[in-house]
């Protein structure tokens, strides 16, 4: 659009270059009575706010930052206090497990060593038993032998007489 009204007017396009060519010009600031409120109305401000409102806030800020550093160093001595406790009950664990390990290996021992004592006093106990039980056995075999020889001419007798069917002289 300003090129269309320019291009109608080449006078006014010049114009427009010169001007945008052109260095800028000093700033000018009049100090008028306005400026002097403002700044009266800014001072007293601060002056009011610093005492009501600035100086609690950056106390307030200050605590803050000492509770969060005590906050982080009690954090750290506990985490300590709590590292130096995890050690000394994996110790303490390790020496537990070290007289239950010991302690186990004492009674299997006991136990393995009456296992055997148990083992041999049944064993003596089977093997005289099995001697007893022999001996009465030959014993009774023996009786059973000399009862049935001196029974055995006389069934010998019997049976041939049975057999040949008359009775047998001896």
């Amino acid at each position: 659009m300003v090129l269309a009204a320019a291009a109608s007017d080449p006078y006014r396009l010049v114009r427009m270059l010169i001007a945008l060519a052109a260095p800028p010009s000093a700033i000018n600031v009049d100090v008028d009575l306005t400026f002097v409120v403002q700044l009266v109305l800014f001072v007293g401000l601060t002056l009011i706010l610093k005492p009501i409102l600035f100086d609690p806030m950056l106390k307030l800020f200050e605590e803050r930052e000492k509770r969060i550093e005590g906050a982080k160093v009690q954090a750290r001595h506990i985490d300590e206090k709590s590292a130096s406790a995890l050690a000394k009950y994996e110790s303490e664990m390790a020496k537990a497990r070290a007289t239950a390990n010991a302690e186990r290996d004492l009674l299997r021992a006991e136990g393995v060593k009456q296992e055997q004592e148990i083992l041999a006093t049944v064993r003596a106990a089977t093997t005289k038993t099995l001697d007893e039980g022999r001996r009465a056995a030959q014993a009774e075999a023996e009786k059973v032998r000399a009862v049935l020889k001196g029974e055995s001419a006389a069934m010998a007798r019997d049976l041939a007489g049975r057999v040949l069917g008359r009775e047998v002289q001896s």
